[in-house]
């Protein structure tokens, strides 16, 4: 178990045009901090790095919508999401971000090794231009019609609706996603990294990860490799991102393609915390790995060059390729880097029965719930662990949050410490009771060893990336000192034997120590709360001993783990989702401009009345009109409307209908029109009736 003894592990860099939701969470963060937290127990030496991805198309694209610069939004997300992480718990040794200058200075120079080591091919080609906006268009700002599924918003990289990867050229009716005109072909010249000189290394290494890797990773992996590897630009004709090193012939308005630049913050992040903690000045946050505060700043090169160092990525699926095939080969081509043992990619998690989608709002924001659910880091921490896409896509919704924070951590988890904790201070004024371990009973054994049991299963879970398997571990814990009490009923069993109650308690208790320690990695903010009570050292993973808590230790006072979640909560979360479906469709209407403005008294020069229309007739040689009698209540009238075309005769009679009553009477192709009946219509032309349920007559005002 964890061979190794010093770890790299990585987090996917957020791009910082939006804030953080519950997709990204349970896609990378939450695997990851579980996973670093729980080695740092078992003392392994560890680095845990991410940062702000703050380069690419989509900065770009969100700033030019916002109508601000990409610095503006960069600064503004970044912090946003640094917070965001802060606040939930996520236990980075270091938060960066790649607009700093050690990584304009490490990615430049990855580039010149590159460059200098022929892993480049310069190839002229014809790429999509913005002639309005004078620019060369990157992937993200080219969209059109997915030739594979004919989604019409498919981008110049990638379809989103069916996943398939792309080429600008590829898509059907191309336009611009900053003038939306149609862009043209033009040449430009752009440095390769030639993918195809490293197929074979890069098969040989995929296939050596078959049955360590999920299959879903390495599946689709060997789809690229058997498709045969392409060179890719790793350079793109942009103003915002890191410039090709000037010095290089041929650079002038050329940037690094985000794919490049992004997977090296990785390695900028670690030069930039070894550097802080030689300079004892930590402008990122002081990192949560205690033994790295006595390093230098040139031994991040163990964590990055070291073959006994073991690194780690993780990440959502979307990123696979960029991360199991194209930064490999750039270390590879580099020469000096390690590559990455293991990289457990989670798939998606949905959304109350919908695909997540920061476009349409269709999210739960992470700042969002911070602040609306203040002190519930962990309940949500739990349900999206619970839920985890590990293997295949999964769903969050909020009716599974209530169920759960109610049945499974106030019922389960919950209960059992808070009536351990109550029945230690009513009996024993909160001092864990003095026992005699050869009057242990077979069962006081059994959960006592059960401690040592979970913590090899939890432990096998989490190093295995099965981290659902780890928490339900946890609360089969809990789950057995549950029976144990309710086996037992120590709150009558003390009337009548105290001695048997002192020994029951004593080993709830230590069953007890035992959730604090095995919680740290899954639950954090609750093993806080239970080190507390408790009084256990959190710093260590189980030993192999039961007994946890010394007799004789004086515990905190009980603390309620967890509130039950009502229904007006859950209620209000999800109205607040329907908002977002009821906005979406609002926006998606294409509305007419509104007419000139017109006083009052012109308006109420209109007489608008209910009505019903009783008989239709076609009017001769007219296409458009229909001769229809429409009864106002007082009285029956000739209307001719142009309306043939959307409605048969059959659709008409008996529609209810709004009619302006005092417009001046004329003659349509030779039948005498009084009155006008008002329709809506949109933008494909559909005409709508305008309706009343007042009877017929009545005053429209």
């Amino acid at each position: 178990m964890c061979a190794s003894n010093r770890y790299t592990i990585t987090a996917a860099l957020p791009y910082a045009n939006g804030p953080l939701h519950i997709g990204h969470l349970a896609g990378a963060y939450i695997g990851a901090d579980i996973y670093a937290r729980y080695l740092r127990l078992r003392g392994k030496d560890i680095v845990f790095v991410c940062g702000s991805d703050e380069h690419g198309a989509a900065i770009t694209i969100k700033a030019i919508k916002e109508g601000v610069s990409p610095r503006e939004i960069v600064d503004k997300f970044h912090t946003i999401i640094r917070d965001s992480f802060s606040q939930f718990g996520i236990s980075f040794d270091i938060y960066h971000r790649t607009s700093e200058p050690i990584h304009y200075d490490t990615s430049q120079e990855f580039f010149r090794i590159l460059n200098d080591k022929d892993a480049f091919d310069i190839q002229e080609s014809e790429q999509y231009y913005d002639e309005i906006a004078q620019q060369f268009l990157a992937d993200r700002y080219i969209i059109g019609t997915c030739p594979k599924c004919n989604n019409e918003n498919a981008y110049g990289d990638q379809c989103e609706k069916c996943g398939s990867t792309l080429s600008p050229t590829e898509l059907i009716n191309p336009r611009s996603t900053i003038s939306g005109g149609v862009p043209i072909l033009k040449k430009t010249r752009h440095w390769y990294l030639k993918l195809n000189e490293y197929q074979e290394f890069i098969q040989k290494w995929i296939l050596s990860k078959k049955g360590i890797w999920k299959s879903h990773v390495y599946g689709q992996c060997m789809s690229w490799i058997d498709a045969g590897l392409q060179p890719r630009a790793m350079t793109r004709d942009l103003n915002w991102g890191i410039p090709v090193p000037p010095e290089i012939e041929g650079s002038e308005g050329k940037v690094l393609y985000v794919w490049l630049d992004a997977p090296i913050g990785y390695i900028s992040a670690t030069r930039q915390l070894f550097k802080e903690i030689e300079e004892k000045s930590f402008h990122f946050a002081q990192p949560q790995s205690e033994g790295l505060l006595d390093k230098s700043k040139d031994e991040w090169k163990k964590y990055w060059q070291s073959e006994d160092t073991t690194l780690v990525h993780f990440i959502g699926k979307d990123n696979i390729v960029f991360h199991c095939i194209t930064f490999p080969a750039i270390l590879k081509a580099t020469g000096h880097y390690i590559l990455p043992e293991n990289v457990p990619a989670n798939e998606f998690m949905n959304l109350q029965g919908d695909k997540i989608s920061t476009s349409r709002n269709w999210a739960v924001w992470l700042h969002e719930y911070l602040e609306e659910m203040p002190g519930k880091q962990d309940e949500l921490r739990y349900t999206l662990i619970a839920n985890m896409p590990e293997n295949k896509d999964s769903e969050f919704t909020w009716q599974d949050y209530q169920s759960r924070v109610n049945n499974e951590l106030v019922a389960n988890l919950g209960n059992f410490i808070n009536r351990v904790s109550v029945l230690v201070h009513k009996y024993y004024q909160g001092i864990v009771p003095h026992v005699v371990a050869d009057e242990f009973s077979d069962y006081d054994q059994q959960v006592l060893d059960a401690i040592i049991i979970y913590a090899d299963k939890i432990s096998v879970a989490i190093e295995s990336f099965k981290f659902r398997d780890a928490l339900m571990a946890l609360n089969e814990l809990s789950s057995v000192g549950n029976k144990y009490l309710a086996d037992f009923e120590p709150w009558k069993l003390v009337k009548v034997d105290p001695k048997a109650t002192e020994r029951i308690l004593f080993v709830a208790t230590q069953l007890c120590g035992g959730i604090a320690v095995l919680a740290q990695p899954l639950l954090p903010f609750t093993a806080n709360k239970l080190s507390r009570i408790f009084g256990v050292e959190a710093g260590q993973w189980i030993k192999d001993e039961g007994v946890m808590i010394s007799a004789g230790t004086q515990l905190g006072q009980a603390e309620l783990l967890f509130e039950k979640i009502d229904d007006s909560l859950v209620n209000r979360q999800i109205e607040k989702l329907e908002n977002s479906k009821r906005q979406e469709k609002t926006n998606s209407i294409d509305y007419t401009p509104i007419k000139t403005e017109i006083s009052f008294d012109d308006f109420s020069k209109l007489d608008i009345r209910t009505g019903i229309i009783v008989e239709a007739e076609k009017v001769p040689k007219a296409d458009k009109l229909l001769k229809l009698k429409v009864d106002l209540g007082f009285e029956i009238r000739t209307i001719v409307s142009g309306i043939a075309e959307s409605f048969s005769i059959t659709d008409v009679i008996g529609q209810k209908v709004s009619v302006i009553v005092n417009l001046a009477p004329r003659k349509l192709k030779g039948v005498e029109s009084n009155g006008m009946i008002l329709m809506a219509e949109d933008n494909a032309g559909k005409l709508f009736f305008v309706q009343s349920e007042a009877p017929l007559g009545m005053i429209i005002r």
